[in-house]
């Protein structure tokens, strides 16, 4: 596979505070990217520098274009929803369609209608009339209906309830992706996302600290419940992190041999969420 996004020294700053340092990474397409991190650690600059909505220093190559210079060709291939998406509050669902429509050389609108009639969206409802998991199943719905490339979403899920995560999410799988698309997406929940996620980046203090597929991930770090005798031997192994559950201490280990590790005690696999806690200490 061929990167559709590839950064080599990409650094932002405000001001005189840095919060990207010197980034290198590339994307390849047809993967579903998590970029994960703290409040303020830069992951959601780094989407901002990509979409061409800030200014950066180093190079940066999104489908083949310059971000800073080739912004408007770029956005013709580009589908963005942010965490503070708004729509005017007295739009109704068929002006929200009539604009897009005018606006996106890549929208289908056939397609967006018949994804609004499987909802409880009508084409006269206002957008003030909208509860905030149907307005997350509005804009689902135009995001679903313009063939981009690359689609960002940052925070798509902010505020919802379980139901609508997990609705969204699956909508997003069955009905819009494929080996034709890259998505990007930023979020606080990583249990909702692991299960859906080919790739991972994790940002902290304006650095990526991990950058793995999922399945490089799953082989690289591994989870311990240490028995009582092993501790001490455990311990010289250098874990990344640990924790005492009941009477054993489960620690977890980065790219330690898994039969190596088997002497120490039960094996376990690892969450995502339990190795960015382990990363990010230091962080909160």
């Amino acid at each position: 596979m061929s990167a559709i996004i590839s950064a080599r020294q990409l650094s932002k700053s405000y001001g005189k505070k840095p919060i990207l340092n010197n980034l290198n990474f590339e994307i390849e397409s047809g993967r579903i990217v998590g970029v994960v991190g703290p409040n303020g650690s830069g992951k959601t600059t780094i989407l901002k520098t990509i979409l061409g909505l800030a200014p950066f220093s180093g190079q940066l190559s999104v489908l083949g274009f310059d971000p800073a210079t080739q912004r408007d060709a770029l956005m013709n291939e580009v589908c963005f929803v942010a965490d503070v998406a708004v729509l005017p509050r007295w739009l109704k669902v068929r002006e929200a369609l009539d604009f897009v429509e005018g606006v996106h050389p890549r929208f289908n609108r056939a397609k967006a209608e018949r994804y609004i009639a499987e909802t409880k969206l009508t084409m006269s409802m206002k957008v003030k009339e909208m509860s905030k998991g149907m307005l997350a199943q509005f804009h689902l719905a135009l995001v679903m209906a313009i063939d981009a490339k690359l689609l960002v979403l940052d925070e798509p899920t902010l505020g919802l309830d379980i139901l609508y995560r997990k609705m969204f999410y699956r909508n997003l799988l069955e009905d819009y992706f494929d080996e034709n698309k890259t998505i990007i997406i930023t979020t606080h929940q990583i249990e909702e996302v692991e299960n859906i996620l080919s790739d991972v980046i994790f940002v902290r203090e304006g650095q990526i600290v991990l950058h793995e597929t999922m399945e490089k991930i799953q082989d690289r770090f591994t989870a311990v419940l240490v028995n009582a005798e092993q501790v001490a031997t455990a311990q010289k192994l250098k874990p990344l992190d640990q924790r005492k559950i009941f009477e054993k201490q489960a620690m977890l280990f980065d790219g330690v041999p898994r039969q190596q590790l088997a002497e120490l005690g039960e094996l376990q696999t690892p969450d995502l969420a339990d190795i960015f806690v382990a990363l990010m200490k230091g962080s909160y």
